[in-house]
């Protein structure tokens, strides 16, 4: 706008009168067009003041809401004339590049991107990331590359979400060498059949990443089966869920099958055994190639397997000791009172199971640290060397060459903590997870043989593991403090009343002997 004009302009605006009354501020007048106070219902009038290079653009609106395509043409026509101006004014004219605005929309399985170009909006199909693709991606970028040749065979306790054939990528995810899985859900009594597709594509990816089924996949049984217990129904229910595993397993190519060996629910001890041993020989009977690994278990009173005798009466009684074995937990171990700890204590400790149990049934084992002290028969897993069976442990362990070839399944945790050991929530309120602890733990347990336990790596990383798990450790340890404490109090009370009832009895003894 000229100069001239605008300084014209500022004077109109600039006036000596009085404003109108407020009657007329708040009063709509009505032209014959329909207009409202110089406005179309529809349409927006624009004004300019451009005074000393300042330019302001005020936009009436009207009553009536404009539609998108309605309000992209006055934008357009907007800019067509402040380029018009522009130009008159001298300014060069600069092509108006092209606006793009992308949403991606995720609707009925499928993912749409609305693009505006030009006031025009197309709607494109984008194309979803396929399981194929997510698959390959997983398989490219692991959160450790595995190890291969390696003389140990160390993984962890996958998800087999999905389907079985996912296990294999899991593992593969995080540098395995071998894995253990659940074959159907472990809350469950009952489950669908195993689908063929899933079976084919779990023979396929071992053989694709080369795992041997037969030696180093080591499947978990259901946490609610009991092969010990005496009463009918539930004898029925425990058997069917350990068969049903034992044939997929069979489909599935797999050798090697761990379980709990159960409670005794009758309190009675052999007897409970003689069923548990009863249950094996009759899905032994109806398969042909599985191997029953008993796991040996933390806990004492009812469990079953806490001792290396346990393990050895069942062996005892199952019929083919080619289709049977043991699975040792290291931290159930330690908490059942097995010390792993000095290369004394864990010599000890495989010299007895050789003489109770015989080393050749020894399959395979499951590798955790304990949160929870020796001998307290708690079942508490903790990372490797954080708890309190400590590094040393688990140096002791990888540089035995008895178990060179076997599977050792990582059964850790693997939520975050903070510096404080306190639990890491995600954005939905759940315990964060880090797969990538299972990845880091395989490689430092592979890089432990051969470790100088006197340098200053090893000694550098059990010294920072320690100070890692020690929030845990102590609190675990208060927790045990307490019990006893509790279960002190509870026993004086007993014996107090023990004594006052002995006493009450002297002394009416003594009143009939003066009678």
């Amino acid at each position: 706008m000229p100069k001239r004009r605008a300084a014209k302009q500022l004077e109109r605006e600039v006036s000596d009168f009085p404003p109108p009354p407020d009657v007329l501020l708040d009063t709509k007048l009505e032209e014959p067009n329909g207009a409202i106070n110089g406005l179309i219902p529809g349409k927006k009038r624009k004004v300019k003041t451009k005074v000393e290079d300042t330019e302001q653009e005020i936009v009436e609106k009207s009553p009536k809401k404009l539609s998108r395509a309605r309000k992209t043409r006055v934008k357009l026509e907007a800019e067509a004339e402040d380029e018009d101006e522009d130009v008159a004014a001298g300014a060069e004219k600069t092509p108006k590049s092209k606006t793009k605005s992308s949403t991606a929309v995720k609707k009925e399985g499928q993912v749409k991107e609305e693009i505006e170009e030009n006031g025009d909006t197309k709607t494109v199909k984008k194309k979803r990331q396929s399981k194929a693709d997510k698959e390959a991606e997983m398989v490219a970028n692991p959160l450790s590359a595995r190890t291969i040749g390696h003389k140990l065979f160390i993984g962890a306790h996958v998800s087999a979400s999905g389907g079985v054939h996912n296990s294999i990528l899991n593992s593969v995810h995080i540098g395995a060498n071998a894995f253990a899985l659940f074959l159907k859900s472990q809350r469950k009594w009952v489950n669908p059949d195993m689908i063929d597709e899933h079976r084919d594509s779990f023979h396929a990816n071992c053989k694709e990443h080369n795992y041997d089924q037969g030696k180093h996949v080591v499947p978990h049984g259901s946490y609610l089966v009991n092969l010990a217990h005496t009463e009918k129904a539930r004898i029925d229910q425990a058997y069917e869920s350990y068969l049903d595993d034992l044939k997929r397993c069979e489909k599935l190519g797999i050798t090697l099958y761990n379980i709990h060996p159960g409670n005794n629910q009758c309190n009675d001890r052999p007897k409970a055994i003689a069923q548990l041993a009863k249950n094996i020989n009759r899905a032994h009977s109806e398969t042909s190639t599985v191997v029953t690994l008993l796991e040996n278990m933390a806990a004492g009173g009812n469990v079953i397997g806490s001792t290396f005798e346990d393990l050895r009466d069942i062996i005892a009684k199952v019929e083919n000791k080619d289709r049977i074995g043991v699975c040792i937990d290291t931290c159930h171990a330690f908490a059942g009172g097995y010390d792993l700890r000095t290369p004394e204590a864990f010599k000890k400790t495989f010299e007895d199971f050789d003489e109770i149990v015989g080393f050749k049934y020894l399959r395979a084992m499951h590798i955790n640290d304990s949160k929870a002290p020796f001998d307290s028969h708690r079942d508490l897993h903790a990372n490797i060397g954080t708890g309190f069976l400590g590094l040393r442990a688990f140096h002791n362990l990888v540089n035995d060459e008895r178990f060179v070839g076997l599977p050792l399944v990582l059964e850790t945790p693997i939520e975050v903590r903070d510096e404080n050991g306190n639990l890491v929530k995600d954005e939905k309120g759940k315990d964060k997870e880090d797969k990538g602890i299972w990845a880091r733990e395989i490689k430092m347990l592979e890089n432990l043989v051969g470790m100088d336990i006197e340098s200053d790596e090893f000694l550098d990383m059990d010294q920072k593991l320690q100070r890692q798990g020690e929030p845990e450790r102590k609190r675990i340890m208060d927790q045990a403090e307490r019990k006893k404490e509790k279960d002190g109090k509870k026993q004086s009370k007993l014996n107090f009343g023990k004594k006052a009832k002995a006493k009450k009895g002297s002394d009416e003894s003594d009143v009939e002997d003066v009678d």
